[in-house]
């Protein structure tokens, strides 16, 4: 039987959740003309254009390296913001807290208010797109890095310890390589939504061409 508790959430999810749908304006019938809408839009699009096809061919080329020029240095940074961020490695608790605080603000900020923000800073261009991924690289593998590293068995590095290692041997002959296969994973993840969030990122090449 579920609890009052329980009941009360799911009250609350349920008005919240008509709420939005009348708010939106979420009908039938704005679905069905949406359809419609979308059918003549596809209709439309074929047979494509192709005269224009060296020029998109070359963007989506340019629009690769940003990605991957992006995500490598993203990740290559996400490295020290994670063990800042994680509790078995951050020098002082006050250094890990204001890490992941700027690790959360960097997640949260989306990857096209970074290009806009770098388009300010360094003009149009797809230097533009590469910083915009770069920081959205780091708020997001630098999360998954430092959890990782929190999860690491002691034992290795307390052997490491015993010996009269440093702090940063025990990083780099202990916690590191544990780590280093949920990294990878992590960073190849990171090429995949780097590569999305290149295409939406092509504006600032687009607008640097015009």
């Amino acid at each position: 039987m579920p609890s009052p508790f329980t009941w009360g959430v799911v009250l609350v999810f349920l008005a919240l959740f008509i709420q939005g749908v009348m708010a939106t304006n979420l009908t039938l019938e704005r679905l069905l003309r949406g359809g419609v809408n979308l059918v003549h839009f596809i209709g439309r699009a074929f047979p494509p254009d192709l005269a224009d096809l060296d020029v998109l061919a070359w963007s989506m080329y340019e629009t690769l390296n940003i990605a991957i020029v992006g995500v490598t240095i993203g990740v290559i940074l996400s490295v020290p913001f994670a063990l800042l961020a994680a509790r078995n490695t951050s020098p002082a608790p006050w250094v890990r807290s204001i890490t992941r605080l700027i690790i959360a603000t960097m997640r949260t900020i989306p990857d096209l208010i970074w290009a806009l923000i770098f388009v300010v800073a360094v003009g149009l261009g797809p230097i533009a797109g590469v910083l915009a991924i770069v920081m959205d690289t780091i708020g997001f593998a630098a999360r998954f890095f430092s959890e990782r590293i929190e999860e690491v068995h002691p034992g290795p590095s307390e052997a490491l310890s015993a010996t009269g290692a440093g702090r940063l041997s025990v990083i780099g002959g202990a916690i590191l390589p544990e780590t280093l296969a949920s990294m990878t994973a992590t960073s190849l993840y990171s090429v995949e939504k780097a590569l999305r969030s290149a295409v939406t990122l092509g504006l600032a090449r687009i607008s640097h061409r015009v």
